[in-house]
């Protein structure tokens, strides 16, 4: 992704529809796309149930409009869809862009009925065999244009849903490098963390694993493969859980009787959501993503890779686009804890000169292809292309 021009949208208005705007990927990338969208002259709109953005949402210029768009019922997903219907027509919307499966529902109604452009953004893989939910899922493929966040995911909606040709779009994930860069990140900002993660002056060999509580994301596989570390690198190592539990009580209790039962209390800490990621990147010294699902792209890989991080990442899904096994980090089997530990272990072996020359590599590698600028320019460019399409005059 090479353009970074933004096409002019002048006079043009932009909802966006998603079901929280909170801290995850696709939230984030909602927010990247409405800065854009203002930059280019046009009216950004967000639809959610709120959450930690909206407050970045409002300061750059965007407005948020609060529904109750994480429901599945479907009686409030059609009563969704006629409040989105109003929305479109008060406040003279040009273009739907869905990013979730049901609101993306409720905004497809809404936007036939009104006769607006939607567009949709193919966030994960949507696992589902049985035909109901294939036909749930599919909504996310019914879009004037699908953009998948990742040659997996594209390579996916071709498979399952026969999405080929124009209307499908590989519009990876973009890294914010004015945000993550480590020559930015202070050295106070870096002792907040730590002082947040209370470690001790010893200045231990930090591995951190970023993400929400939730067991796809593969903690417990981090935790089981930080047991069958040889003791003399894990003496001086200590293993970070950084992420909201969002309800996931019963999950965060499994993973604390985890560590008890292996001993690793003074080894492994779940800290909580972290806000500053990039200082959170800059005190650690190798990342894990050994998620046991495909990540659709894998935000934690890209962004510690522009920290200069080494990252070990699960061998499937988008991560593997992001991480060259060997140039720029491991990868390794997924759910596998012997083959996780395996990586830790070689990585800690290593001198921290050595580790250091691969993070660099991910940070060249993750800067040439990644940026927020390209994803940018990139969306931008398709709501151009759905217009040009639209005014068309009939042969």
């Amino acid at each position: 992704m090479t353009v970074t021009a933004l096409p002019d949208l002048s006079g043009r208005t932009i909802l966006q529809v998603i079901p929280e705007l909170s801290a995850g990927g696709a939230e984030r990338t909602t927010l990247e796309v409405a800065e854009a969208i203002i930059e280019a002259g046009g009216r950004a709109i967000v639809a959610s149930e709120g959450g930690r953005l909206v407050s970045a949402l409002e300061a750059a210029g965007g407005e948020h409009v609060d529904l109750g768009l994480s429901t599945k019922n479907p009686v409030a997903v059609i009563s969704n869809a006629g409040k989105l219907a109003s929305l479109i027509e008060d406040q003279g919307i040009d273009l739907v862009h869905a990013r979730s499966r049901a609101p993306a529902w409720s905004a497809l109604w809404a936007a036939r009925r009104t006769g607006t452009a939607f567009v949709t953004t193919y966030h994960g893989a949507y696992s589902g065999r049985s035909a109901l939910k294939k036909v749930y899922n599919s909504v996310m493929a019914r879009g004037d244009v699908v953009i998948a966040n990742s040659e997996w995911t594209a390579d996916h909606v071709q498979t399952v849903h026969g999405v080929q040709g124009a209307r499908l779009v590989t519009i990876p994930r973009g890294v914010d490098f004015d945000v993550f860069d480590a020559g930015l990140v202070t050295s106070e900002r870096v002792d907040a963390i730590r002082q947040a993660w209370q470690l001790e002056a010893a200045n231990p060999t930090l591995l951190l694993l970023p993400g929400r509580l939730t067991s796809w994301k593969g903690q417990l596989v981090a935790i089981n493969a930080f047991s069958k570390l040889d003791e003399s690198l894990r003496a001086g190592a200590i293993l970070i859980l950084a992420g909201d539990a969002q309800g996931r009580d019963k999950y965060r209790e499994e993973l604390e009787k985890a560590i008890a039962a292996l001993g690793l209390e003074h080894a492994v800490r779940i800290v909580g959501h972290t806000e500053d990621m990039a200082a959170a990147y800059a005190a650690s010294d190798i990342v894990l993503a050994p998620s046991i699902r495909p990540e659709a792209f894998g935000r934690v890989a890209a962004e510690a890779s522009a920290m200069g991080k080494p990252v070990i990442a699960a061998d499937h899904g988008g991560q593997r686009e992001i991480i060259v096994d060997r140039k720029t980090g491991l990868r390794v089997e997924p759910g596998n804890p012997s083959s996780l530990a395996t990586a830790i272990g070689a990585l800690l072996a290593l001198e921290a000169p050595e580790r250091q020359a691969l993070g660099e590599a991910g940070r060249l590698y993750v800067k040439d292809r990644f940026s927020k600028r390209g994803l940018q320019a990139a969306t931008l460019s398709v709501y151009e292309r759905v217009f040009d399409a639209r005014e068309e005059p009939l042969s």
